[in-house]
């Protein structure tokens, strides 16, 4: 689409070759980005690009220097285009799932974009004929939806500081969506987020990756001015403190995974 480029990916599963993080991991390369999905005995890898920057063998020779382990699948490439369908319910056919729309792999939100068309569906499934009201509320919403999610993805590459590629620097200069602009404004005016009803990223979401990508609010919320300095300090100090202690007694990963998965 114009607001993601990206196109293509390759996929391979890999050896463990180290005890699993309790995370994904996604790293940017020079026209895209690569994920890391460790499973229980194997790690699941895949370089998501623009097919205007990086041939197919280009792209499978970065992800190849960038996978530890033996490959255990043959590469697998994926073509996509990243958009969605004007209407997804027309007559009697509704579209879900990727016949509906796609993203992009980031953020991996195409199982929830299904489950929200069944559970709008279930709700609005005629009886007796279908009704164009319904038609009409049922497309608002998951086009809303999509948007959202749309919105959310765009932001991960617009933020950026990566001037030396040519396809980051494209993404930094990219027009958004009014959308979009309107949350980064009001983020940076006056550091607030607000979920929007069907936004299945919540504020926290927004304001990690908002202040991940350098995005840092002119002006702090006003409740901060009406506690002490001192006293502020040390509820920061306590709620640290406490994560710290939290994480002295919890176990590895690969340990709760063990005794969750024994017999």
């Amino acid at each position: 689409g114009d607001w993601l480029p990206c196109d293509r990916a390759i996929a391979v599963q890999t050896q463990s070759t180290r005890p699993p993080r309790p995370y994904t991991r996604s790293i940017a390369h020079s026209a895209g980005w690569q994920w890391q999905i460790p499973l229980q005995h194997r790690v699941g890898n895949g370089l998501v690009f623009s097919s205007q920057h990086y041939s197919e063998d280009e792209a499978l020779h970065r992800l190849r220097q960038n996978i530890t382990g033996d490959e255990r699948t043959d590469p697998r490439l994926i073509k996509f285009q990243t958009g969605q369908r004007q209407a997804h319910w027309v007559k009697n056919c509704v579209a879900i799932g990727l016949s509906a729309s796609f993203i992009e792999p980031l953020e991996s939100t195409s199982i929830h974009l299904i489950m929200r068309a069944i559970i709008r569906l279930m709700q609005m499934y005629p009886h007796q004929q279908t009704s164009a009201s319904d038609i009409q509320e049922f497309n608002n919403q998951m086009r809303a939806e999509v948007e959202f999610v749309r919105d959310f993805i765009i932001l991960h590459y617009h933020r950026n500081d990566r001037t030396r590629d040519p396809f980051w620097r494209d993404m930094a200069n990219l027009r958004i969506p009014d959308t979009l602009r309107h949350r980064l404004d009001l983020f940076q005016e006056t550091g607030r987020v607000f979920q929007a009803q069907g936004d299945v990223f919540g504020e926290n979401s927004w304001t990690q990756v908002m202040l991940g990508q350098g995005l840092r609010p002119k002006r702090y919320h006003h409740i901060v001015d009406m506690m002490p300095e001192a006293e502020l300090k040390a509820f920061l100090n306590t709620q640290r403190s406490r994560v710290e202690a939290m994480v002295k007694v919890l176990p590895s990963h690969q340990d709760f995974l063990s005794a969750y998965l024994s017999p």
